[in-house]
């Protein structure tokens, strides 16, 4: 008979059902881990809050291997003494001897299955109420341990490891600590530039069936409007492209066509009308690498990210969204990044960080509050450190169940709420990693545990705040070795000099209008390619070329090597013709220098800039005087440069051929016309006065007659 003093609960009935018929007795070895499939269903009520609960345990037993299995038993098993804190969770979660602690715990009555077959499985149920406990009762408010066992032969083959959670009515009432939640709809960049040739063809495998992104819009269509929700707009940007139209993918052989998808158009309205009513922080643009930029000078990027997220999230999406709070890559930065984010134009002032970033200093045994201050360049900024354990329980190992995962989860939470030490609500944040892979029935049971339990509060991200709660912290710990994970220096060089390129149209243009290339450029910094350069330099390639042949649509026309301008006599103008292929007007500056100042030199400075109509082309005289006494070919270089000096493509050589006459030949040539002059008057004047002598014989005839 079963000691009621060692019991947890009592054990009220147990069932046993075959579903395959059984196999006669037979002798085996022992069985092996891998021969037995053991698991939980289900567990009711989460948590048990009444001593008159029915709490109900069900799973099944299955036989693996291919022969029968005598000697086989179910038990559960249990222990009285509740845990003290996280961290003796952790250790019984974790250990992998899947009979070790169970030493530790009190055996219930056993149930033994005679025969197994190969292929076999029973189902197994356990009830239990605590209200018909003895001694000891369940005391108070607290998490217990429990297991469900399979033994043959009295030697443990394998255990299932969860809690209960009980929280009876009569315990003082416990502070509801604010629980923030951030989910991630993050991607790599598909696209090198805006036009519909995509990298890969990935999304649209990941938008249908049980694709990533897929998974991530059944979560949104039941999550409660309290999750936050931290979108990459460049994603949404790019599923856009692909339903709008016809696009291409590139291959190894070449390009193929791909027909607009009906799926990513589906998708992107569900996503709409999930996150309408919820708080959706745009990303910046492509997910740069903050830390990596602000370590290779390219400190405007971040800034031109957040302000190009919002306004493309925001248009993409139907409703305004918010920048104030920052998830980096990893959940990671240093003080250089963080100053970069708190200077941008939409203000960054919360931060959302990885425990490892910001740890407590000196450590606590308790689980400290999310929410710490952080000081920066332009004042203080609010750091929100997620948790770690709860982190990932959103996340799990394959072959965890979403009942498990739950019950540590009811667990962790509640032994947060449990800690010493606790007055009132602390602040708890939920961040799986960035780029996650979830499972949709996993988060949506733990985001509905989340909102039902009695000691949470569900609360949207930017709500939290730093409070006199606030632990100490070490300050931002940046490690070599996440030095090591960002973009590299030779990555970053090439992409340098193609953003400063891709700014010369901008410049250029008369309203100053973004950069055709911002999107772009910042692709080619996403922190996507931290883990693949290849595809990252894959992209470079393609926007290093189109942002080429937008420059070379302004050109100097009639230049080149075998273009050859004459200037007639020793000074004159040389007309340079400038001609805009662009869509819109543009105002820049022409710069000519002689390459030989011997034979001839530039008199040209330009006041106004030469202003150029869409599609039309302009034209300047350039005065140029050659030496005297000289004439032949000299070379001048025409740059055409931007408002603040900066050289817009490449410089074009015209040839111009002088043709100055030296000083005697000037004499020849003058006297040659004095005579010529001469000659013509003589002509003149011989022509006059044979018209005076014709006239004359005519008279004197016209007398006589």
């Amino acid at each position: 008979m079963i000691r009621k003093a060692t019991l947890l609960f009592a054990l009220l009935a147990f069932t046993v059902v075959a579903t395959a018929p059984g196999a006669a007795a037979t002798k085996t070895a022992k069985a092996s881990r891998q021969n037995i499939s053991l698991s939980i269903s289900s567990i009711s009520p989460q948590p048990a809050t009444s001593r008159a609960d029915v709490i109900k345990f069900t799973g099944t037993l299955r036989n693996n291997s291919g022969a029968p299995m005598n000697g086989l038993s179910v038990r559960l098993r249990y222990s009285p003494q509740r845990f003290t804190n996280r961290a003796s969770m952790a250790a019984y979660e974790s250990d992998q001897n899947p009979t070790a602690f169970l030493g530790n715990l009190s055996p219930t009555s056993r149930f033994d299955v005679q025969a197994l077959a190969a292929g076999a499985q029973v189902t197994w149920e356990f009830i239990a109420t605590p209200a018909q406990l003895t001694y000891p009762a369940i005391p108070s408010f607290g998490v217990y341990p429990v297991a469900v066992e399979v033994s043959q032969f009295d030697t443990g083959i394998t255990a299932q490891r969860t809690y209960v959670t009980y929280a009876p009515p009569t315990v003082p009432k416990l502070p509801r600590n604010k629980l923030a939640i951030a989910l991630p709809v993050i991607d790599q960049p598909h696209r090198a530039t805006d036009s519909p040739l995509f990298l890969d063809d990935k999304l649209s495998q990941s938008v249908t069936g049980k694709g990533r992104l897929a998974d991530l819009a059944r979560i949104a269509q039941g999550a409660s409007e309290k999750i936050s929700w931290f979108v990459e707009p460049g994603l949404l940007d790019d599923l856009t492209t692909m339903s709008k139209a016809k696009y291409q993918v590139k291959t190894k052989d070449g390009v193929q066509d791909r027909p607009a998808s009906a799926e990513a158009a589906s998708w992107l309205t569900t996503m709409r009308t999930a996150l309408a009513a919820s708080s959706v922080f745009a990303v910046p643009y492509a997910d740069p690498d903050v830390a990596a930029l602000a370590h290779q000078g390219l400190d405007a990027q971040p800034g031109k990210a957040i302000a190009l997220g919002k306004q493309r999230l925001g248009a993409l999406l139907g409703h305004e969204v918010k920048t104030d709070v920052n998830w980096p890559p990893a959940g990671v930065l240093d003080a250089d990044a963080l100053d970069l984010l708190s200077v941008s134009t939409d203000k960054v002032d919360k931060v959302l960080l990885n425990p490892t970033t910001l740890p407590p200093q000196p450590p606590v045994p308790f689980t400290p509050d999310a929410a710490a201050t952080l000081d920066s360049v332009n004042g203080p900024v609010t750091a929100l450190v997620a948790d770690a354990g709860l982190s990932k329980l959103f996340e799990p190992a394959a072959g965890t169940s979403t009942l498990l995962s739950t019950q540590r989860f009811i667990a962790e939470t509640a032994m947060i709420a449990a800690e010493p030490g606790q007055t009132s609500p602390r602040s708890i944040v939920i961040a799986p990693s960035r780029r996650w892979d979830p499972n949709p029935k996993l988060v949506t049971a733990l985001l509905k545990a989340a909102d039902k339990l009695p000691w949470l509060r569900l609360t949207p991200l930017d709500s939290l705040k730093a409070t006199r709660l606030a632990v100490p912290r070490a300050g931002l710990t940046y490690t070599d070795q996440d030095r090591k994970n960002e973009l590299t220096a030779k990555y970053l060089a090439p992409v340098t000099d193609v953003t400063a390129k891709a700014q010369l149209t901008s410049l250029i243009t008369e309203n100053k209008a973004p950069s055709a290339f911002d999107a772009a450029v910042l692709r080619l910094t996403s922190s996507a390619w931290r883990n693949n350069t290849r595809a990252g330099r894959s992209a470079y390639k393609l926007v290093s070329t189109a942002v080429t042949d937008q420059i070379k649509k302004i050109q100097i026309t009639g230049s080149g090597p075998n273009r050859t301008r004459t200037l007639a006599g020793s000074s004159g103008a040389i007309p340079i013709s400038v001609k805009n292929e662009l869509g819109v007007p543009i105002a820049l500056y022409i710069d000519v220098t002689s390459n030989n100042p011997e034979l001839l030199q530039v008199n040209f400075a330009q006041k106004e800039p030469m202003t150029i109509g869409p599609r039309q082309s302009g034209m300047v005289q350039v005065q140029m005087n050659a030496a005297p006494d000289t004439s032949g070919d000299a070379i001048v270089t025409v740059q055409l440069k931007t408002a603040d000096g900066r050289p817009y493509g490449e410089p074009q050589r015209l040839t111009i051929r002088t043709t100055g006459y030296t000083g005697i030949a000037s004499v020849i040539v003058g006297a040659a016309l004095t005579v010529m002059l001469a000659a013509v008057v003589t002509r003149v004047l011989r022509r006059r006065s044979e018209r005076k002598l014709a006239r004359a014989a005519k008279t004197r005839e016209s007398e006589t007659v």
